[in-house]
């Protein structure tokens, strides 16, 4: 069965125009890269600071320095994230499926993420970034069906209106807000749109994607270049195996904050 599914998967990537990769990271490894990320920056808001006796305001430099590389070191994962979501959308069975699933785990994901980034249970300053998948998958759908039914200047204007829409709904609700200044909310969607844009033309999509990556503080472009690094296949070593990635966000946050809380 998972051989069938790589096999639809790669053939469907290549129909697209896309290589057919057989070499670097599967999806499976991506997201594993991608959790992995999402763990460092969770502790290093967390359990980090304790560890180093950090407190706000202090002057600890080097324990401050130490929070500062991990978080930052975890910006990497946001493309990683947006080009997973874009293949999600291209391969679901289901858009609206999978957006009721995407929503799902952003509401249950939310106290966790605050609990983890604020110590509150309950924190409006900043959304966590799954409601930013939800937003740049509207934004696609929306994008295709604009496609499909208008043309012309109607259909461009339409575009840049509802890809306008979805960022500055992510402004708006400060989704993925970190540190007060690194808006990841935004880089999710504006890379999710640049993955759907320019999948067919490898080279550009990477190489916009990287520009955009290195004007959000350089990592996020260390990300892309992984990203092409990926091969097309799933990876997933048993069926079940997809699902778990949706826990693995939720019961993050939450097993990293509660020692802390």
């Amino acid at each position: 069965m998972e051989d069938t599914v790589t096999d639809e998967y790669a053939d469907n990537q290549a129909a697209r125009g896309g290589r057919n990769r057989r070499r670097g990271m599967t999806t499976f490894r991506v997201k594993t890269v991608g959790w992995l990320f999402v763990l460092l920056a969770t502790i290093g808001t967390t359990i980090l600071p304790s560890m180093l006796g950090y407190q706000p305001g202090s002057d600890d430099m080097v324990a401050m320095t130490v929070l500062v590389i991990c978080e930052v070191v975890s910006w990497t994962a946001v493309p990683l994230y947006a080009w997973l979501l874009v293949q999600g959308y291209r391969h679901t069975h289901s858009v609206v499926q999978y957006g009721i699933r995407l929503l799902a785990l952003a509401i249950i994901s939310e106290v966790p993420y605050d609990m983890a980034t604020s110590g509150k249970v309950w924190d409006m300053n900043s959304q966590n970034p799954v409601f930013a998948l939800v937003i740049a998958l509207i934004v696609i759908a929306a994008v295709d069906w604009v496609r499909e039914n208008l043309q012309g200047v109607a259909k461009w204007a339409a575009i840049v209106l509802v890809a306008v829409a979805g960022l500055a709904w992510a402004l708006l609700l400060h989704v993925g807000l970190r540190q007060g200044m690194f808006n990841m909310g935004v880089l999710l969607i504006g890379m999710a749109l640049v993955f759907y844009a320019l999948d067919a033309h490898e080279n550009t999509m990477m190489m916009t994607a990287g520009v955009l990556g290195a004007v959000f503080f350089i990592m996020p472009a260390v990300g892309v270049a992984m990203l092409h690094t990926r091969r097309d296949e799933l990876g997933y070593g048993h069926p079940w195996t997809k699902w778990v990635f949706y826990a693995l966000y939720p019961v993050t946050l939450l097993l990293c904050a509660l020692p802390v809380m």
